[in-house]
């Protein structure tokens, strides 16, 4: 019997169902315009959601359920993933410039220790 799928940060999970980690995940209780930010291609957008993760207490059960489904795109327990990748910068539409703009920078949120050898499979 295999184990059901984890809940994605913008899809509400069933009610009545067991929601583990989810049920405890801040970006839960986001608005649609901070939900969106975990997918979004600006770099500003994105070091908001790492930061909403960095102090939530799902925070481990979210990035590894992300590492062991490969997730393609987003921000998942303060990580963003690219094609199923963890990366450690999105460069924004366009020309890239001389000088970064500190908004666009994302802060580093550490892998916590458990899911590191996880990540290194992954390409963190």
């Amino acid at each position: 019997m295999s184990a059901a799928p984890l809940p994605t940060p913008l899809t509400l999970p069933i009610a009545g169902r067991d929601e583990g980690w989810w049920a405890h995940a801040r970006c839960r209780e986001a608005p649609a315009d901070l939900a969106a930010a975990f997918f979004s291609p600006r770099p500003r957008d994105i070091a908001g959601a790492k930061r909403m993760c960095a102090t939530c207490p799902a925070m481990t059960p979210c990035l590894e359920g992300a590492l062991r489904r490969r997730e393609p795109c987003g921000v998942w327990g303060g990580q963003l993933f690219h094609f199923g990748r963890i990366v450690k910068t999105k460069r924004p539409r366009g020309r890239p410039r001389n000088t970064p703009r500190p908004e666009d920078q994302l802060p580093d949120i550490p892998i916590p220790v458990p899911l590191r050898h996880l990540a290194a499979v992954h390409g963190a």
